[in-house]
Protein backbone atom coordinates (compact mmCIF):
# COMPACT_ATOMS: atom_id res chain seq x y z
CA UNK A 1 0.00 0.00 0.00
CA UNK A 2 1.10 3.62 -0.45
CA UNK A 3 2.48 5.80 2.38
CA UNK A 4 -0.29 8.23 3.53
CA UNK A 5 -3.06 6.28 1.72
CA UNK A 6 -6.51 5.97 3.31
CA UNK A 7 -7.43 2.04 3.19
CA UNK A 8 -10.66 0.46 4.00
CA UNK A 9 -10.57 -3.45 5.99
CA UNK A 10 -13.76 -5.23 5.16
CA UNK A 11 -14.97 -8.26 6.49
CA UNK A 12 -18.16 -10.26 8.46
CA UNK A 13 -17.50 -10.67 12.25
CA UNK A 14 -14.92 -12.89 12.88
CA UNK A 15 -12.94 -12.63 9.91
CA UNK A 16 -9.73 -11.25 11.36
CA UNK A 17 -10.00 -7.88 10.27
CA UNK A 18 -8.96 -6.39 13.95
CA UNK A 19 -6.36 -8.88 14.35
CA UNK A 20 -4.95 -7.50 11.03
CA UNK A 21 -4.91 -4.01 11.92
CA UNK A 22 -3.51 -5.07 15.20
CA UNK A 23 -0.43 -7.16 13.11
CA UNK A 24 -0.07 -3.95 10.81
CA UNK A 25 0.10 -1.62 13.66
CA UNK A 26 2.76 -3.51 15.57
CA UNK A 27 4.49 -4.51 12.98
CA UNK A 28 5.52 -0.72 12.01
CA UNK A 29 4.85 1.23 14.83
CA UNK A 30 8.12 2.77 16.35
CA UNK A 31 8.57 5.93 18.55
CA UNK A 32 9.57 7.48 15.05
CA UNK A 33 6.38 6.36 13.32
CA UNK A 34 3.33 6.33 15.88
CA UNK A 35 0.42 4.68 15.81
CA UNK A 36 -3.45 5.87 17.14
CA UNK A 37 -5.90 3.21 17.25
CA UNK A 38 -9.74 4.74 17.88
CA UNK A 39 -12.30 2.30 18.88
CA UNK A 40 -15.86 3.32 17.71
CA UNK A 41 -19.02 1.82 20.00
CA UNK A 42 -16.79 -1.84 19.62
CA UNK A 43 -14.88 -3.68 22.23
CA UNK A 44 -12.84 -1.02 24.92
CA UNK A 45 -9.15 -0.78 24.73
CA UNK A 46 -8.64 -3.22 27.76
CA UNK A 47 -10.42 -5.88 26.70
CA UNK A 48 -9.15 -5.79 22.85
CA UNK A 49 -5.53 -5.42 24.23
CA UNK A 50 -6.49 -8.69 26.33
CA UNK A 51 -6.76 -10.47 23.22
CA UNK A 52 -4.28 -8.98 20.93
CA UNK A 53 -1.71 -10.27 23.82
CA UNK A 54 -1.91 -13.87 22.92
CA UNK A 55 -0.22 -13.09 19.27
CA UNK A 56 3.93 -12.93 18.75
CA UNK A 57 3.41 -9.67 17.08
CA UNK A 58 2.31 -7.86 20.24
CA UNK A 59 4.57 -5.80 22.14
CA UNK A 60 3.43 -3.89 25.30
CA UNK A 61 6.34 -2.08 25.55
CA UNK A 62 4.86 -0.07 22.27
CA UNK A 63 1.31 0.82 23.80
CA UNK A 64 1.62 3.82 25.45
CA UNK A 65 4.77 5.78 23.72
CA UNK A 66 4.50 4.48 19.98
CA UNK A 67 0.78 3.09 20.28
CA UNK A 68 -2.21 5.00 21.57
CA UNK A 69 -5.88 4.12 22.47
CA UNK A 70 -8.84 6.43 22.09
CA UNK A 71 -12.54 5.19 23.04
CA UNK A 72 -14.88 7.77 20.90
CA UNK A 73 -17.98 6.19 22.05
CA UNK A 74 -18.77 9.64 23.99
CA UNK A 75 -18.16 11.31 21.69
CA UNK A 76 -20.41 9.66 19.02
CA UNK A 77 -23.09 9.32 21.53
CA UNK A 78 -23.01 12.95 22.69
CA UNK A 79 -22.49 14.58 19.56
CA UNK A 80 -22.69 14.70 15.63
CA UNK A 81 -20.00 13.53 13.03
CA UNK A 82 -18.19 16.93 12.82
CA UNK A 83 -17.74 16.67 16.94
CA UNK A 84 -16.49 13.45 16.05
CA UNK A 85 -13.97 14.78 13.62
CA UNK A 86 -12.94 17.28 15.82
CA UNK A 87 -12.14 14.85 18.21
CA UNK A 88 -10.06 12.99 16.03
CA UNK A 89 -8.31 15.94 14.69
CA UNK A 90 -7.29 16.87 18.10
CA UNK A 91 -6.25 13.51 19.18
CA UNK A 92 -3.58 13.38 15.42
CA UNK A 93 -2.76 16.99 16.36
CA UNK A 94 -1.78 15.96 19.78
CA UNK A 95 -0.02 13.02 18.98
CA UNK A 96 1.53 12.96 16.12
CA UNK A 97 0.76 9.55 14.77
CA UNK A 98 2.10 7.96 11.21
CA UNK A 99 -0.90 5.37 10.73
CA UNK A 100 -4.19 5.63 12.53
CA UNK A 101 -6.86 3.16 12.77
CA UNK A 102 -10.65 3.26 13.27
CA UNK A 103 -12.07 0.32 14.14
CA UNK A 104 -15.29 -0.23 14.12
CA UNK A 105 -15.92 2.00 11.14
CA UNK A 106 -19.32 0.63 10.36
CA UNK A 107 -20.81 1.87 14.10
CA UNK A 108 -20.46 5.47 12.79
CA UNK A 109 -22.81 4.72 10.02
CA UNK A 110 -25.44 2.76 12.27
CA UNK A 111 -25.15 5.56 14.30
CA UNK A 112 -25.81 7.85 11.76
CA UNK A 113 -28.77 6.06 10.70
CA UNK A 114 -30.55 6.41 14.51
CA UNK A 115 -29.70 10.16 14.26
CA UNK A 116 -30.31 13.45 12.31
CA UNK A 117 -27.53 13.05 10.39
CA UNK A 118 -27.95 10.53 7.05
CA UNK A 119 -25.92 9.08 4.78
CA UNK A 120 -25.38 11.94 2.24
CA UNK A 121 -23.53 13.63 5.35
CA UNK A 122 -21.45 10.42 6.09
CA UNK A 123 -20.10 10.65 2.83
CA UNK A 124 -19.21 14.41 3.49
CA UNK A 125 -17.32 13.01 7.14
CA UNK A 126 -15.57 10.25 5.31
CA UNK A 127 -14.45 12.51 2.90
CA UNK A 128 -13.41 14.94 5.08
CA UNK A 129 -11.82 12.57 7.30
CA UNK A 130 -9.63 11.43 4.46
CA UNK A 131 -8.54 14.99 3.29
CA UNK A 132 -7.22 15.58 6.69
CA UNK A 133 -5.60 12.26 6.88
CA UNK A 134 -3.67 12.72 4.06
CA UNK A 135 -2.94 16.29 4.96
CA UNK A 136 -1.21 14.96 8.43
CA UNK A 137 0.83 12.53 6.45
CA UNK A 138 -0.56 9.57 7.94
CA UNK A 139 -1.49 6.58 6.54
CA UNK A 140 -5.23 5.60 7.64
CA UNK A 141 -6.83 1.99 7.92
CA UNK A 142 -11.02 2.19 8.56
CA UNK A 143 -12.49 -1.18 9.98
CA UNK A 144 -15.70 -1.72 9.29
CA UNK A 145 -18.10 -5.41 9.67
CA UNK A 146 -19.28 -5.50 6.10
CA UNK A 147 -20.00 -9.12 4.79
CA UNK A 148 -19.65 -8.08 1.26
CA UNK A 149 -18.34 -4.53 -0.02
CA UNK A 150 -21.84 -3.66 -0.78
CA UNK A 151 -24.14 -0.19 -1.21
CA UNK A 152 -23.64 0.53 2.14
CA UNK A 153 -19.97 1.00 1.72
CA UNK A 154 -20.27 2.82 -1.49
CA UNK A 155 -19.41 5.88 -0.05
CA UNK A 156 -16.29 4.26 1.61
CA UNK A 157 -15.15 2.73 -1.37
CA UNK A 158 -15.30 6.11 -3.49
CA UNK A 159 -12.79 7.68 -1.29
CA UNK A 160 -10.77 4.68 -0.36
CA UNK A 161 -7.52 4.18 -1.64
CA UNK A 162 -7.05 0.53 -0.88
CA UNK A 163 -9.83 -2.13 -0.16
CA UNK A 164 -9.09 -5.18 1.66
CA UNK A 165 -12.05 -7.70 2.13
CA UNK A 166 -11.59 -10.50 4.52
CA UNK A 167 -14.09 -13.89 4.54
CA UNK A 168 -14.82 -16.79 6.43
CA UNK A 169 -16.73 -19.53 4.93
CA UNK A 170 -17.86 -23.09 6.54
CA UNK A 171 -17.86 -26.21 4.49
CA UNK A 172 -18.92 -28.98 5.74
CA UNK A 173 -16.37 -28.96 9.64
CA UNK A 174 -14.36 -27.20 7.54
CA UNK A 175 -13.77 -23.19 8.02
CA UNK A 176 -11.83 -21.42 5.53
CA UNK A 177 -10.76 -17.88 5.24
CA UNK A 178 -9.62 -15.61 2.13
CA UNK A 179 -8.57 -12.44 1.85
CA UNK A 180 -9.19 -10.11 -1.45
CA UNK A 181 -6.89 -7.07 -2.53
CA UNK A 182 -10.29 -5.16 -3.75
CA UNK A 183 -8.79 -2.38 -4.88
CA UNK A 184 -5.23 -0.40 -4.35
CA UNK A 185 -4.72 2.45 -6.20
CA UNK A 186 -1.34 3.68 -8.12
CA UNK A 187 -0.13 0.46 -7.85
CA UNK A 188 -0.45 -3.09 -9.17
CA UNK A 189 -1.74 -6.18 -7.36
CA UNK A 190 -2.88 -9.76 -7.21
CA UNK A 191 -6.09 -10.39 -7.88
CA UNK A 192 -8.38 -13.37 -6.76
CA UNK A 193 -8.75 -14.40 -3.49
CA UNK A 194 -6.12 -15.91 -1.07
CA UNK A 195 -6.39 -18.18 1.90
CA UNK A 196 -4.66 -17.31 4.97
CA UNK A 197 -4.80 -18.80 8.68
CA UNK A 198 -4.68 -17.24 11.93
CA UNK A 199 -2.63 -18.58 14.41
CA UNK A 200 0.17 -17.54 17.42
CA UNK A 201 2.02 -15.23 14.32
CA UNK A 202 -1.20 -13.47 13.33
CA UNK A 203 -2.50 -13.50 9.95
CA UNK A 204 -0.58 -15.76 7.56
CA UNK A 205 -1.27 -15.67 3.75
CA UNK A 206 -0.91 -18.06 1.47
CA UNK A 207 -0.97 -16.10 -2.00
CA UNK A 208 -2.05 -18.00 -5.28
CA UNK A 209 1.09 -18.31 -7.01
CA UNK A 210 2.12 -20.09 -9.93
CA UNK A 211 5.89 -20.08 -11.11
CA UNK A 212 7.01 -20.15 -14.53
CA UNK A 213 7.70 -22.91 -15.90
CA UNK A 214 11.18 -24.47 -15.54
CA UNK A 215 13.14 -24.29 -18.67
CA UNK A 216 12.76 -27.57 -19.67
CA UNK A 217 8.56 -27.32 -19.36
CA UNK A 218 8.59 -24.62 -21.91
CA UNK A 219 6.63 -25.85 -25.09
CA UNK A 220 9.53 -26.37 -27.79
CA UNK A 221 12.51 -26.96 -25.68
CA UNK A 222 15.06 -29.22 -26.37
CA UNK A 223 14.56 -32.78 -24.52
CA UNK A 224 17.80 -33.38 -22.47
CA UNK A 225 18.36 -37.26 -23.29
CA UNK A 226 22.09 -36.98 -21.12
CA UNK A 227 20.21 -35.60 -17.96
CA UNK A 228 21.76 -36.96 -14.95
CA UNK A 229 20.09 -39.50 -13.72
CA UNK A 230 19.77 -40.87 -9.94
CA UNK A 231 19.35 -43.44 -8.08
CA UNK A 232 16.13 -44.19 -7.18
CA UNK A 233 17.03 -46.66 -4.04
CA UNK A 234 16.41 -49.99 -5.35
CA UNK A 235 19.19 -50.96 -7.80
CA UNK A 236 16.59 -53.70 -9.53
CA UNK A 237 14.46 -50.77 -10.25
CA UNK A 238 17.19 -48.68 -11.14
CA UNK A 239 17.55 -50.88 -13.84
CA UNK A 240 14.30 -50.90 -15.53
CA UNK A 241 14.68 -47.24 -15.12
CA UNK A 242 18.12 -47.74 -17.37
CA UNK A 243 19.72 -46.03 -14.65
CA UNK A 244 17.82 -44.14 -12.49
CA UNK A 245 15.26 -41.17 -12.37
CA UNK A 246 16.04 -38.01 -14.65
CA UNK A 247 17.21 -35.52 -12.03
CA UNK A 248 14.63 -33.01 -11.48
CA UNK A 249 11.53 -34.96 -12.80
CA UNK A 250 8.09 -35.60 -10.87
CA UNK A 251 7.46 -39.37 -10.76
CA UNK A 252 3.90 -40.46 -9.89
CA UNK A 253 3.96 -44.11 -8.17
CA UNK A 254 0.36 -45.42 -8.07
CA UNK A 255 -0.64 -48.74 -6.76
CA UNK A 256 -3.43 -50.07 -4.61
CA UNK A 257 -3.12 -50.21 -0.47
CA UNK A 258 0.09 -52.59 0.52
CA UNK A 259 1.93 -52.54 -2.56
CA UNK A 260 5.07 -50.87 -1.48
CA UNK A 261 4.49 -47.35 -2.61
CA UNK A 262 5.32 -45.95 0.79
CA UNK A 263 8.89 -48.12 1.44
CA UNK A 264 9.65 -46.80 -2.41
CA UNK A 265 9.30 -43.08 -1.44
CA UNK A 266 11.48 -44.61 2.07
CA UNK A 267 14.17 -45.92 0.19
CA UNK A 268 14.58 -43.25 -2.02
CA UNK A 269 14.93 -40.61 0.88
CA UNK A 270 17.94 -43.19 2.23
CA UNK A 271 19.44 -43.22 -1.04
CA UNK A 272 19.62 -39.82 -1.40
CA UNK A 273 20.86 -39.58 2.18
CA UNK A 274 23.81 -41.97 1.40
CA UNK A 275 24.28 -39.77 -1.32
CA UNK A 276 24.87 -36.54 0.38
CA UNK A 277 21.12 -34.98 -0.36
CA UNK A 278 18.77 -33.13 2.29
CA UNK A 279 15.10 -35.13 2.04
CA UNK A 280 12.16 -33.27 2.50
CA UNK A 281 9.08 -36.26 3.07
CA UNK A 282 5.21 -34.87 3.42
CA UNK A 283 2.78 -36.99 4.73
CA UNK A 284 -1.12 -36.32 5.50
CA UNK A 285 -1.79 -39.09 7.52
CA UNK A 286 -2.59 -38.15 11.18
CA UNK A 287 -0.03 -38.39 13.65
CA UNK A 288 3.53 -40.05 13.06
CA UNK A 289 2.55 -43.18 12.49
CA UNK A 290 4.78 -43.24 8.74
CA UNK A 291 7.75 -42.95 11.04
CA UNK A 292 7.73 -46.24 12.76
CA UNK A 293 9.73 -46.63 10.13
CA UNK A 294 12.79 -47.54 11.95
CA UNK A 295 14.60 -46.15 8.25
CA UNK A 296 12.96 -42.96 8.05
CA UNK A 297 12.74 -42.26 12.18
CA UNK A 298 16.46 -42.33 11.87
CA UNK A 299 16.78 -40.17 8.93
CA UNK A 300 14.33 -37.68 10.75
CA UNK A 301 16.45 -37.94 13.70
CA UNK A 302 19.82 -37.61 11.94
CA UNK A 303 18.62 -34.35 10.19
CA UNK A 304 19.05 -35.81 7.09
CA UNK A 305 14.94 -35.50 5.99
CA UNK A 306 12.95 -33.22 7.05
CA UNK A 307 8.60 -33.92 7.52
CA UNK A 308 5.89 -32.21 6.41
CA UNK A 309 2.69 -33.16 7.94
CA UNK A 310 -0.86 -32.01 8.02
CA UNK A 311 -2.49 -30.55 11.22
CA UNK A 312 -6.17 -29.80 10.74
CA UNK A 313 -9.02 -30.76 8.47
CA UNK A 314 -9.51 -28.02 6.33
CA UNK A 315 -5.98 -28.24 4.70
CA UNK A 316 -5.42 -25.69 1.40
CA UNK A 317 -2.93 -26.36 -1.58
CA UNK A 318 -1.47 -22.58 -1.28
CA UNK A 319 -0.45 -23.60 2.55
CA UNK A 320 0.90 -26.56 1.75
CA UNK A 321 2.90 -25.58 -1.16
CA UNK A 322 3.99 -22.38 0.90
CA UNK A 323 5.30 -25.02 3.94
CA UNK A 324 6.91 -27.24 1.42
CA UNK A 325 8.98 -24.12 -0.70
CA UNK A 326 10.04 -22.88 3.12
CA UNK A 327 11.48 -26.58 3.81
CA UNK A 328 13.27 -26.63 1.24
CA UNK A 329 14.91 -23.94 0.87
CA UNK A 330 15.78 -24.11 4.62
CA UNK A 331 17.07 -27.37 3.97
CA UNK A 332 18.16 -27.10 0.70
CA UNK A 333 16.69 -30.94 0.04
CA UNK A 334 16.83 -32.21 -3.41
CA UNK A 335 14.63 -34.95 -2.99
CA UNK A 336 11.01 -34.63 -1.95
CA UNK A 337 8.33 -37.32 -1.49
CA UNK A 338 4.60 -36.72 -1.09
CA UNK A 339 3.05 -39.91 0.31
CA UNK A 340 0.09 -39.35 -0.70
CA UNK A 341 -2.54 -37.55 -3.01
CA UNK A 342 -5.57 -39.66 -2.02
CA UNK A 343 -4.79 -38.48 1.97
CA UNK A 344 -4.16 -34.58 0.51
CA UNK A 345 -7.83 -35.24 -0.37
CA UNK A 346 -9.37 -36.35 3.09
CA UNK A 347 -7.96 -33.06 4.12
CA UNK A 348 -8.42 -30.77 1.67
CA UNK A 349 -11.50 -28.41 2.65
CA UNK A 350 -14.16 -29.12 0.25
CA UNK A 351 -13.55 -26.22 -2.39
CA UNK A 352 -10.34 -26.99 -2.94
CA UNK A 353 -11.22 -30.74 -3.78
CA UNK A 354 -12.87 -28.86 -6.61
CA UNK A 355 -9.71 -27.91 -8.09
CA UNK A 356 -7.66 -30.84 -7.12
CA UNK A 357 -6.05 -31.19 -10.70
CA UNK A 358 -5.00 -27.26 -10.78
CA UNK A 359 -3.70 -27.54 -7.05
CA UNK A 360 -1.41 -30.84 -8.13
CA UNK A 361 -0.16 -28.92 -11.02
CA UNK A 362 0.61 -25.76 -8.85
CA UNK A 363 2.54 -28.15 -6.06
CA UNK A 364 4.50 -30.27 -9.45
CA UNK A 365 5.01 -26.65 -11.07
CA UNK A 366 6.77 -25.19 -8.05
CA UNK A 367 8.82 -28.22 -7.44
CA UNK A 368 10.08 -28.55 -10.73
CA UNK A 369 11.09 -24.38 -10.84
CA UNK A 370 13.45 -25.71 -7.90
CA UNK A 371 14.99 -28.18 -9.25
CA UNK A 372 14.42 -31.16 -6.90
CA UNK A 373 13.23 -34.78 -7.93
CA UNK A 374 9.64 -35.85 -6.59
CA UNK A 375 8.82 -38.87 -5.57
CA UNK A 376 4.35 -38.64 -5.82
CA UNK A 377 2.92 -41.75 -3.98
CA UNK A 378 -1.51 -42.35 -4.90
CA UNK A 379 -3.64 -45.11 -3.96
CA UNK A 380 -5.42 -46.86 -6.48
CA UNK A 381 -8.20 -49.67 -6.32
CA UNK A 382 -7.14 -52.05 -8.23
CA UNK A 383 -9.47 -53.26 -10.55
CA UNK A 384 -7.52 -55.39 -12.19
CA UNK A 385 -8.86 -55.29 -15.60
CA UNK A 386 -8.08 -51.74 -15.79
CA UNK A 387 -5.26 -49.67 -16.35
CA UNK A 388 -5.37 -46.33 -14.42
CA UNK A 389 -3.09 -44.67 -13.12
CA UNK A 390 -4.81 -41.78 -11.02
CA UNK A 391 -8.32 -40.38 -10.19
CA UNK A 392 -8.78 -36.94 -11.52
CA UNK A 393 -6.49 -37.19 -14.36
CA UNK A 394 -3.70 -36.29 -12.24
CA UNK A 395 -1.25 -38.54 -14.15
CA UNK A 396 -0.25 -36.50 -17.46
CA UNK A 397 0.95 -33.47 -14.99
CA UNK A 398 3.71 -35.72 -14.24
CA UNK A 399 7.53 -37.00 -15.51
CA UNK A 400 7.05 -40.45 -14.97
CA UNK A 401 4.50 -42.98 -13.84
CA UNK A 402 6.08 -46.34 -11.66
CA UNK A 403 2.82 -48.36 -11.73
CA UNK A 404 2.32 -51.43 -8.98
CA UNK A 405 -0.66 -53.89 -8.78
CA UNK A 406 -1.30 -56.92 -7.80
CA UNK A 407 -2.06 -60.50 -9.71
CA UNK A 408 -2.99 -64.04 -9.39
CA UNK A 409 0.09 -66.12 -10.31
CA UNK A 410 0.08 -70.18 -9.54
CA UNK A 411 -2.70 -69.60 -6.88
CA UNK A 412 -0.97 -66.67 -4.93
CA UNK A 413 -1.41 -63.00 -5.00
CA UNK A 414 1.81 -61.46 -6.34
CA UNK A 415 3.27 -57.94 -6.81
CA UNK A 416 4.26 -56.58 -9.97
CA UNK A 417 5.97 -53.32 -11.42
CA UNK A 418 6.44 -51.76 -14.52
CA UNK A 419 7.55 -48.11 -15.48
CA UNK A 420 4.70 -46.90 -17.59
CA UNK A 421 5.88 -43.62 -18.86
CA UNK A 422 9.17 -41.39 -18.11
CA UNK A 423 9.35 -38.00 -19.44
CA UNK A 424 12.22 -37.37 -22.37
CA UNK A 425 14.55 -40.87 -22.00
CA UNK A 426 14.63 -44.44 -22.44
CA UNK A 427 13.47 -46.98 -19.90
CA UNK A 428 12.09 -50.86 -19.66
CA UNK A 429 8.84 -51.38 -20.60
CA UNK A 430 8.44 -54.83 -19.46
CA UNK A 431 5.61 -55.71 -16.28
CA UNK A 432 8.24 -57.47 -13.49
CA UNK A 433 7.46 -59.60 -10.42
CA UNK A 434 8.29 -58.21 -6.89
CA UNK A 435 8.81 -58.33 -3.11
CA UNK A 436 9.22 -56.80 -0.02
CA UNK A 437 11.69 -57.92 2.61
CA UNK A 438 13.50 -56.64 5.70
CA UNK A 439 15.91 -54.96 3.02
CA UNK A 440 13.38 -53.12 0.84
CA UNK A 441 11.71 -53.90 -2.60
CA UNK A 442 13.62 -56.66 -4.51
CA UNK A 443 12.53 -56.69 -8.59
CA UNK A 444 12.69 -59.98 -9.79
CA UNK A 445 14.48 -61.30 -12.64
CA UNK A 446 11.19 -62.59 -14.14
CA UNK A 447 8.96 -60.75 -16.79
CA UNK A 448 5.79 -61.48 -16.61
CA UNK A 449 3.55 -62.20 -19.67
CA UNK A 450 -0.24 -62.02 -19.94
CA UNK A 451 -2.31 -64.45 -22.12
CA UNK A 452 -5.21 -62.00 -23.69
CA UNK A 453 -5.91 -59.15 -21.45
CA UNK A 454 -4.62 -58.01 -18.39
CA UNK A 455 -7.11 -60.48 -16.92
CA UNK A 456 -6.44 -63.56 -18.56
CA UNK A 457 -3.58 -65.89 -16.95
CA UNK A 458 0.24 -64.73 -16.19
CA UNK A 459 3.04 -66.99 -16.87
CA UNK A 460 6.65 -65.85 -16.05
CA UNK A 461 9.54 -65.85 -17.91
CA UNK A 462 13.10 -65.43 -17.11
CA UNK A 463 14.79 -62.09 -19.30
CA UNK A 464 17.23 -59.34 -19.15
CA UNK A 465 16.31 -56.04 -17.68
Amino acid sequence: MGEYSFNLIAGAPGSGKTTLAHQIMFTLASNERRALFFTVLGEPPLKMLRYQQQYDFFDLDKVGSAIRYVNLAEDLRAGDFSGVLERIMREVEDFGPSLVFVDSFRSVAQTARAGSEGVADLQHFIQELGTRMTSWQATSFLIGEYAHVDAEANPIMTVADGVFALSQSQQDNSIVRKIRIVKMRGQAHMAGTHTFRMGSDGLRIFPRLLPPLAEDRHEGAPVDRDKRRISCGVPSLDILLHGGIPEGHSVLVAGPSGSGKTILGTQFLAEGVRQGEKGVAAYFEKGTSRLRNAALAEMVRAGHVAVVESRSLDLSIDELLHELMETIARTGAKRVVLDSLSEVLLYLAPEFRREFRLSVFRILSSLAKLGVTVLVTLGMEDRFTELRFSEAEVSFLTDGIIAMRYVEMEGELRKVIAVVKMRGVSHSHSLRTFRITDDGIEVDATRVHFDGMLSGHPSAQQGDF
